[in-house]
């Protein structure tokens, strides 16, 4: 896919999504925070994620009270490394042949998990990545680095899902797995205290067993809240502008807009709004 990539002046396609000129917009409209500084102050490895499909102006105010330098605390501050305040993202979900993991999402199992290879396309940094859901219903993600020719179906990343889910669920891991879906995004990250809001726009999702892809709604923005608990003043302020939580991952509601024949109502009203 082609996003607007940004330069340090600013997006480079003035015909770019609505939805991506307004996640520049926002990051530019935010003083910059380093990502050292993010690990340290939310880094969030455990936590619970809220996901909202935002239109732009609503994004924008909301983006605007976030940053307001009167805020108490603080004003959120964006993500920036080398200049550059939108980041490019493509990530490779991997599942059984059968769809283990859309299919214990879908039913709600308790021990269940998400296998992907995500790449910072920018940097060029590749992470092997599994996400289990925690006791209390969080999200805890463990993740390994890739380098060179690795691959999360070599031996050594095997090993350490195998690993990752024996401590974790007391579970065997999967024998086979296949590459699902890729997703490509851009992104933009604001940062308080313990609490992260991360803004996506141009999603791209492609079904790597079949040649089928959908497009998020240009305008729209995925936003999600990530702290480890209560709820955030990015909820709040979206609750009262009247947007409520989606039932959306990226994995599965593309999953249920990609294959209508699958199992997948919980998604399926959420996937429209995004997909169309």
């Amino acid at each position: 896919m082609t996003l607007a990539p940004e330069s340090p002046a600013g997006p480079s396609a003035p015909q770019a999504p609505a939805s991506v000129r307004a996640i520049l917009t926002a990051a530019r409209s935010a003083d910059p925070v380093s990502l050292a500084e993010v690990n340290a102050r939310a880094e969030l490895l455990a936590r619970f994620d809220r996901s909202y499909l935002v239109p732009t102006e609503t994004f924008l105010r909301m983006v605007e009270r976030l940053t307001d330098p009167r805020r108490a605390g603080g004003p959120f501050r964006a993500l920036t490394i080398d200049d550059r305040r939108a980041f490019r993202y493509h990530s490779v979900y991997y599942d059984t042949p059968g769809l283990r993991s859309f299919h214990d999402h879908r039913q709600g199992r308790r021990l269940r998990f998400k296998i992907r290879e995500r790449v910072y396309e920018d940097s060029g940094e590749r992470q092997f990545e599994i996400k289990l859901k925690g006791r209390r219903g969080d999200t805890v993600k463990h993740r390994r680095p890739l380098t060179g020719a690795d691959t999360p179906l070599d031996g050594a990343f095997r090993s350490f899902l195998a690993d990752t889910l024996h401590r974790a669920y007391a579970i065997d891991a999967p024998a086979a797995l296949l590459p699902s879906l890729s997703t490509d995004y851009l992104r933009a990250t604001l940062v308080a205290d313990g609490e992260r809001v991360t803004c996506d726009a141009g999603l791209v999702c492609d079904d790597l067993r079949a040649p089928r892809s959908v497009r998020c709604d240009p305008g729209l923005v995925l936003v999600e809240t990530k702290t480890a608990g209560h709820l955030t003043e990015a909820d709040h302020l979206l609750h009262a502008y009247g947007v409520r939580p989606a039932v959306f991952t990226k994995y599965c509601g593309a999953l249920a807009a990609l294959r209508p024949g699958l199992p997948g109502n919980r998604w399926r009203r959420a996937a429209r709004h995004a997909f169309g």
